[in-house]
C-alpha cells in the first residue's frame, strides 16, 4: 500500500496528498502519517512547499470530515431508537441509553471533535457521531480544520526536517497509536463494568 501511496503524491502532488487525506478520513485504515511525513520528504526533493502540503491535506482532510458528518446526519436519533426497538433486547440497549448518550455529546461534543483529531483511527470517525448529534455545522467545520491543521503541521514538518529518514516518524507514530489504542481499551473495559453493575 505504501508504494501505491508515494506514487500517488509523486504524480498528482498537492492534489495526490488532498486525494489521499480525503481518503484517510473516510476510509480511516489508510495512514495518513505515511501520507504527511512522505509529503514532507517530498517538499525536500520537489518543488512542492511545506505550507503547501500543509493546506493540501487539511482541506483533504476537512473535505472527508464533511462526508462522514453527512452520513451522520442520516443516523439521528430517531433511526437509532427504530434499530433498538427490533435489536435493542440482544444489543441490551435501551432508548434511554441512546438518549444519554446524545445529551453526552450535546455538552462535550466540540472538545471531542477537536481532540480526537490527534487519536488514529477515531481521529476520522468522531466526524459521524458529530453528524448524529446535529452538531453546529460551522463549530465542526472551525474545531476540524483546527485540530487537523496542527496534526498536519506536525506531521508534515518533521517529515521535511527527516528528509529520507522519514520513516523513522511512521515507527514511532505506530508505538503512539498503539499506546492510544490501549488507553482506549481500558477505558472501554472500565465504562462496559460501570454499566453492567449498574444494570445488575
Amino acid at each position: 500500500m505504501e508504494n501505491w501511496l508515494i506514487d500517488i503524491m509523486n504524480d498528482l502532488g498537492y492534489f495526490g496528498v488532498m486525494l489521499l487525506i480525503a481518503l484517510e478520513n473516510v476510509f480511516p485504515p489508510i495512514p495518513s502519517e505515511i501520507i504527511l511525513t512522505f509529503g514532507g520528504f517530498m517538499t525536500t526533493t520537489t518543488n512542492l512547499t511545506v505550507i503547501g502540503v500543509i493546506l493540501a491535506a487539511t482541506a483533504g482532510s476537512v473535505v472527508g470530515a464533511i462526508i462522514l458528518y453527512v452520513i451522520g446526519l442520516q443516523l439521528n436519533v430517531t433511526r437509532l431508537e427504530m434499530i433498538i426497538d427490533r435489536w435493542g433486547h440482544l444489543l441490551r440497549i435501551t432508548k434511554e441509553d441512546i438518549h444519554r448518550a446524545d445529551a453526552w455529546f450535546d455538552k462535550y461534543g466540540p472538545w471531542t471533535v477537536f481532540f480526537c483529531r490527534f487519536v488514529p483511527i477515531i481521529r476520522s470517525l468522531i466526524s459521524i457521531p458529530a453528524g448524529m448529534s446535529h452538531m453546529n455545522a460551522g463549530l465542526f467545520l472551525l474545531l476540524t480544520t483546527i485540530g487537523t491543521f496542527i496534526w498536519n503541521t506536525v506531521l508534515v514538518y518533521l517529515g521535511a526536517r527527516l528528509g529520507e529518514s522519514w520513516e523513522v516518524i511512521v515507527y514511532y507514530m505506530d508505538m503512539y497509536s498503539y499506546v492510544i489504542y490501549g488507553v482506549i481499551f481500558i477505558l472501554v473495559i472500565f465504562v462496559l463494568y460501570k454499566f453492567i453493575k449498574r444494570r445488575k
